[in-house]
């Protein structure tokens, strides 16, 4: 089940890395707009799934459901909102906090036992992070609140998707999420919306569907694996976003940058072993 539920939150964080890149090229439009498209895009996976397998949309823990896909919409939205205040791997390093939040709330809520020395891997990884992106010091300071805050509800997600369990199948969660996020992104995103022009389009489109196979597999990973244990992997996406931006934007990397990537993988790779024993 470990090395499925890994496997399951690389995919995810593949996922992210390409969604995040879009999401980024689409700054001029309303934040509201984009979460619209975005749960409209994966809608048109979940739905026909759902009706095919004969899988009822409402599921069994509704209170749950509704619970999770409002913490995943705020945790979105403000994460989108952060992208137009600083600089993308900026906002994704400062959101990979989530992780420990998620093991604190699994700690507290779940009763799920944490080492006390996964608390240093993960401040291993974390500031590998730090030194990954190094120090900005143009970036605003709404942008790193909006991206925080993200982490903390981000964090809120694992835990209610861990309390859902196996009780409901992955897509009706995600399906739950995106419908809310629909509506209300939708009905924020009226006054401001702009006509998608070109390309625009299909990139608005491509959204959804990076969207859906990163937020199913993240639900997959954590419905098989324990948060402590699954929830630091979406530190990868920040390794991910690197090299994307390597060979897609021509970015340059120092020693430094290096050097974070290498310390966020051997901290990660130590919880999993220390977990694992």
């Amino acid at each position: 089940m470990l090395k499925k539920a890994i496997l399951y939150m690389i995919i995810s964080a593949l996922a992210f890395t390409f969604l995040n890149v879009f999401v980024k090229s689409l700054n001029n439009f309303s934040v509201y707009q984009i979460v619209f498209f975005r749960s409209i895009g994966s809608l048109f996976f979940t739905i026909p799934f759902l009706l095919k397998n004969n899988i009822s949309f409402l599921g069994n823990k509704k209170g749950l459901l509704i619970m999770r896909s409002v913490f995943g919409l705020i945790s979105m939205t403000l994460f989108f909102l952060s992208l137009k205040y600083i600089a993308m791997g900026t906002a994704v390093s400062i959101r990979y906090i989530a992780p420990i939040f998620a093991a604190l709330f699994a700690l507290i809520i779940l009763k799920e036992k944490v080492k006390p020395i996964q608390w240093l891997f993960f401040l291993i990884a974390f500031s590998g992070v730090l030194i990954l992106k190094g120090f900005d010091t143009g970036i605003q300071i709404q942008g790193i609140v909006f991206a925080i805050i993200s982490a903390l509800f981000a964090g809120l997600v694992y835990i209610t998707i861990r309390k859902i369990g196996n009780d409901d199948h992955p897509v009706v969660v995600v399906n739950y999420f995106m419908i809310i996020s629909a509506i209300i992104g939708g009905l924020l995103a009226i006054n401001n919306w702009i006509q998608p022009q070109g390309n625009e389009w299909l990139i608005f489109m491509s959204l959804g569907v990076f969207g859906y196979f990163a937020q199913l597999y993240m639900t997959k990973a954590m419905q098989v694996g324990e948060t402590n244990q699954i929830a630091p992997l979406k530190y990868l996406e920040v390794v991910f976003t690197v090299i994307l931006g390597l060979l897609w934007f021509d970015e340059v990397y120092n020693i430094y940058n290096l050097i974070g990537i290498i310390i966020i993988v051997t901290g990660l790779s130590l919880n999993l072993i220390i977990k694992r024993k």
